[in-house]
This record gives structure tokens, C-alpha cells and sequence, in this order.
């Protein structure tokens, strides 16, 4: 039996933006999902893993940006970004019975995340849904210098074809930033982990998603 979700509403600077909220009984850690640029928290690929982890155990939090919120299809700026990550992260917090939160995204919701936790958002650790390394054909224009400074743990789930993300470029970043970071591979996969030859829907791969999402979350418990 699928667990049940809520809409929630979050104010983010007198802002207020949808979050849709799913919670099993005596979850392992409460995950706050954030989306991509191109897609908001409805998208069936979140839709898809958060439910999956929901069926394993694990909270999740999906949440719109206020640019999505409103209708914009331009993303926010980092600064607003960060702001809504740090509003939902609170959110989720005070929903919490004292497990784990931990933060999420597809792209650019990832990317924000790690931003924020670099400027000091509380989170027990990171999972990349597609980390944006860099704009695709532009390796040169790296999206990186935030993350070295960055101790807790972190996953990227990450395409080998994704265009966002060249995988020696990708090795040597994860590298560089020591044991806490890890990546996970998806092999045949593009930017939304789709495989060539492979007819999943867009739930069906968000759904895929969540074992290593899961077992990732308890190792690091």
C-alpha cells in the first residue's frame, strides 16, 4: 500500500511554494527532493522515486522553486535558490521525529543544494540527481569550485552520457574532494537517466533510482 501524501505550502521569504510531503511509518531518514530546471515537483520522475523510497522506508519532501511556483520557466537566481532550500529544509525539520534530512535534486536542484550547504544549510548529506558540471559542449565552464569545501557525505548518480557532465571531468571533481564523495554510474544513461533501447516512463526510471538512493542513506546513517 502506497503512503499517503499531503501538500504542504512553505513560505520562503514571504513567498509561499507548494511541497508535497509522503511519510512512512518510522522512516530511516526524511529526503528533501528538489527538481531540474525544466521540470517542477509534479514531474513523474520525482513523482517515481520519491514514492519508491517511501515503500522503502525513507521521508521524502518535494518542493517548487518560486520562479516554478509562479509560472516562470527561467530558473531563480542562487540567491532565491538558496533560500527556498533553506525554507524547505526547515520545513522538513520540523516534521522530523529525529531522523536524518537529507537533501536532493535533479540538476540544478542539486546544484542548488550544494550551494546552500556550503553556505552553511544544515543537511546530514547530498544526493546528485545529474550533477550540471557544466553546460553541455562547454566543458571549460566548470560548475565546481563550491563543492571542495564540502565534508559530508555525497552521492552522484550520474548518467554516462550525460552531456551535463564529461565522465573523466566528473572523476577527477570527485576526486578532488576526498572520501566523503562518491559516484554511482548509470551506464547508457543521459541527463534524466534515460538508456538507449530501454522504454521505462519517466516514473518507472525515477523509481529505478531509489535502491542506490536508499542504500546510500543507510550506510551513512
Amino acid at each position: 500500500m502506497r503512503t499517503a501524501e499531503s501538500s504542504v505550502t512553505i513560505d520562503v521569504d514571504g513567498t509561499p511554494v507548494s511541497g508535497i510531503y509522503g511519510r512512512p511509518d518510522n522512516p530511516v531518514a526524511t529526503l528533501v527532493l528538489a527538481h531540474g530546471a525544466g521540470a517542477g515537483m509534479e514531474h513523474p520522475f520525482l513523482g517515481g522515486l520519491a514514492h519508491a523510497l517511501n515503500d522503502d522506508g525513507v521521508a521524502t519532501l518535494r518542493f517548487n522553486f518560486p520562479y516554478r511556483e509562479a509560472g516562470k520557466k527561467f530558473p531563480d537566481r542562487p540567491p532565491a535558490a538558496i533560500a527556498a532550500w533553506r525554507a524547505v529544509m526547515s520545513e522538513a525539520a520540523s516534521r522530523s521525529e529525529g531522523e536524518p534530512l537529507w537533501a536532493a535534486g535533479k540538476s540544478f536542484g542539486g546544484r542548488m543544494a550544494s550551494m546552500a550547504v556550503a553556505e552553511g544549510m544544515p543537511a546530514e548529506g547530498l544526493i546528485y540527481l545529474g550533477y550540471p558540471l557544466h553546460p553541455p559542449g562547454k566543458p571549460e565552464k566548470l560548475r565546481d569550485e563550491h563543492l571542495y569545501g564540502l565534508t559530508l557525505p555525497m552521492l552522484f548518480l550520474q548518467g554516462t552520457r550525460d552531456t551535463f557532465a564529461t565522465p573523466e571531468l566528473l572523476e577527477n571533481v570527485v576526486a578532488r574532494i576526498g572520501p566523503a564523495a562518491t559516484i554511482e554510474w548509470w551506464e547508457g544513461g543521459d541527463h534524466s537517466f534515460g538508456r538507449a533501447g530501454v522504454k521505462k516512463s519517466a516514473a518507472e526510471v525515477g523509481a529505478s533510482l531509489a535502491p542506490p538512493v536508499s542504500a546510500f542513506l543507510r550506510k551513512n546513517r
